[in-house]
């Protein structure tokens, strides 16, 4: 079971860490994370709040992808919004930091019907602890030496289309690319952070007063990679509690819930198992959880969008 354990450590660092890098991490609870991936959400929902997401992917596999995202995003007027992201990832050897800082700006179109635009701006820093790899039995490889870990900067934008009962979401978080390797005696070892862009969108079904149908989807679209897609379908009850089911085309499902617990305390939580056979006989799932506080009431100029749960 070490030699099984050892070899899918192996097969993450070389396909996940030449990959993961270039791509964000991907959250089942994708409706609760959207200030990651589009800077107009900062502020959007009118209430200021700080939002905590931990995601902890193949349990039971040592060093397998870990995620910490954090962001606190304010109105700062009836137009205006601003916002703090930091977003930590860790797989094997490799590590990185991202802090940015998000703004965006109000255009209402009508009566219930908002358009957001968002800038975001900041950078990340990256690390690799090649140390770490004799330990498992890999001589250390004097290119991993190379690797680039000064400070990378990074723009992006978004918009957010917001309505009672549905919404629009286009972000483009990380527009600026950064070579990871350099070229050593003729042989290229570079790989590189590529731009992203997502698009998403849902809408609220009433079912009764007391029940709404939640579909939503997010398309991912990254440089060089699968165009990939989330589906999730959610029940609402009672305007506070929230569950359903996810589906990612890149192979996984999962279970969500968000549960409304006090008028300043959400808390979710989402089990999402791989669906390729030779991943899921080796590890137990992915865990990710929510974590938001609301510190101010709701700024009543703004419209309510619960198609939306965006912080």
């Amino acid at each position: 079971m070490n030699y099984l354990k050892n070899t899918l450590r192996i097969v993450a660092f070389l396909l996940v860490g030449t990959l993961y890098a270039q791509q964000q991490a991907n959250y089942s609870l994708y409706n609760y994370t959207m200030n990651v991936i589009n800077p107009a959400y900062a502020g959007a929902d009118g209430r200021t709040a700080f939002t905590s997401n931990f995601r902890s992917q193949w349990i039971n596999v040592p060093d397998a992808p870990e995620t910490q995202s954090f962001f606190l995003a304010a109105p700062i007027n009836d137009n205006i919004g601003l916002g703090i992201t930091v977003v930590r990832d860790k797989v094997f050897i490799e590590s990185s930091t991202s802090l940015n800082v998000d703004f965006s700006y109000r255009l209402q179109l009508n009566e219930s019907l908002n358009l957001f635009l968002g800038l975001k701006a900041g950078g990340s820093t990256y690390n690799l602890d090649t140390s770490r790899i004799t330990y498992i039995g890999i001589q250390d490889d004097p290119i991993l030496g190379q690797v680039d870990t000064s400070f990378r900067p990074n723009v992006g934008f978004g918009a957010y289309l917001k309505h009672d009962k549905y919404f629009v979401s286009f972000g483009a978080p990380v527009l600026i690319t950064h070579k990871r390797l350099d070229e050593s005696e003729g042989v290229r070892t570079e790989n590189t952070n590529a731009p992203h862009i997502y698009l998403s969108g849902g809408y609220d079904f009433d079912l009764s007063p007391t029940v709404e149908l939640r579909p939503s989807a997010m398309f991912r679209y990254v440089t060089d990679a699968p165009l990939g897609v989330d589906i999730t379908a959610a029940i609402r009850l009672y305007e506070r509690y929230e569950l359903g089911v996810m589906y990612r085309t890149e192979g996984a499902v999962s279970g969500v819930m968000m549960l409304n617990l006090a008028d300043w305390f959400d808390l979710g939580y989402a089990y999402e198992a791989v669906t390729a056979t030779e991943l899921s006989s080796l590890n137990n799932g992915t865990h990710e959880v929510v974590l938001r506080f609301t510190f101010a009431n709701r700024n009543k100029t703004m419209s309510d969008n619960d198609a939306s749960t965006e912080e």
